[in-house]
């Protein structure tokens, strides 16, 4: 290796070091889901960038889904996935295998976090009751054991994170009756970020982030402020699963949550390139 390239590394690093002086000790929150759960060396890179988080100060916390596995399941027993307003139909017996395929997602994920070294512990939204759930409608359609979050408890996952422990979490919460219920990732995301304050929410997804036309590449917004995404929201330009992917960014904004990003989780150590570099990558929504 020559000079010049380790003086690209040393510049590299420089780079970073506002970045991590500012979120040192900070709360980030990350929904882990879509081609970063399912392929090996993405999601190799996403626990090296978590490694790495952890190891200088960060304190990193992981909520995700496995809607895909669930439905691969279901259909291995039998089975038809069905949807409504993007929601999963779920009876008693979908529920069993959403519980199933979840808390194994979970528990394999804490076990690969252990092999880089990092501390990590799996729980459930019923842990510690962290989500209290309610029954959520598909526009006043009963789709069985479908759960919103109705209050969040952060004992648990406070104690976790001051203990030196990455909490590990998926979205299945229960009501007061301890009846269980599946939670959109998203939504527990958006709950729990607000009732932390997150310094960050970060969304790894499948798309680069947030277009003013989704089929022009070229419009990507790399800066939203909650005014103007209101206005994207009033033009019509955003549509289908972003739509309310971005009403639950502003809220959770305007609730207190520093900045929400939404980020391409297809390319290899995403959240370092999102956290540590001036450009940074996806979408950030932040305040005006």
């Amino acid at each position: 290796m020559n000079m010049q390239e380790l003086q690209s590394k040393a510049k590299t690093l420089i780079e970073a070091l506002p970045y991590i002086q500012r979120f040192s000790g900070k709360i980030i929150l990350i929904k882990y889901g879509g081609s970063a759960m399912e392929d090996e060396s993405l999601k190799k890179s996403v626990v090296q960038d978590i490694a790495l988080l952890k190891s200088i100060g960060f304190k990193p916390i992981i909520i995700h889904g496995g809607g895909k596995e669930i439905s691969k399941w279901v259909g291995k027993l039998g089975g038809e996935a069905r949807f409504e307003q993007g929601l999963r139909v779920t009876d008693k017996s979908t529920l069993e295998i959403a519980q199933m395929v979840l808390n194994r997602i979970n528990k394999d994920l804490v076990g690969y976090m252990a092999s880089y070294g990092v501390k990590a512990v799996g729980i459930s939204g019923k842990d510690g009751n962290t989500f209290c759930a309610q029954k959520k409608l598909a526009n006043g359609v009963d789709i069985g054991f479908v759960g919103e979050v109705k209050q969040v408890d952060t004992t648990l996952i406070l104690g976790l994170l001051d203990k030196g422990f990455v909490p590990v979490i998926c979205p299945i919460g229960m009501d007061e009756n301890a009846q269980d219920y599946n939670i959109n990732a998203d939504d527990a995301a958006y709950a729990l970020a607000i009732a932390l304050k997150a310094e960050k929410l970060v969304f790894l997804s499948d798309i680069e982030g947030i277009y003013r036309d989704f089929n022009d590449k070229a419009s990507l917004i790399t800066i939203l402020p909650t005014s103007k995404a209101r206005d994207l929201l009033k033009d019509g330009g955003i549509s289908g699963g972003m739509l309310p992917k971005l009403q639950n960014c502003i809220k959770a904004v305007e609730s207190g949550v520093e900045r929400v990003h939404i980020i391409d989780g297809r390319i290899k150590h995403c959240l370092l390139l999102e956290f540590f570099t001036d450009e940074g990558i996806g979408t950030a929504i932040l305040h005006d």
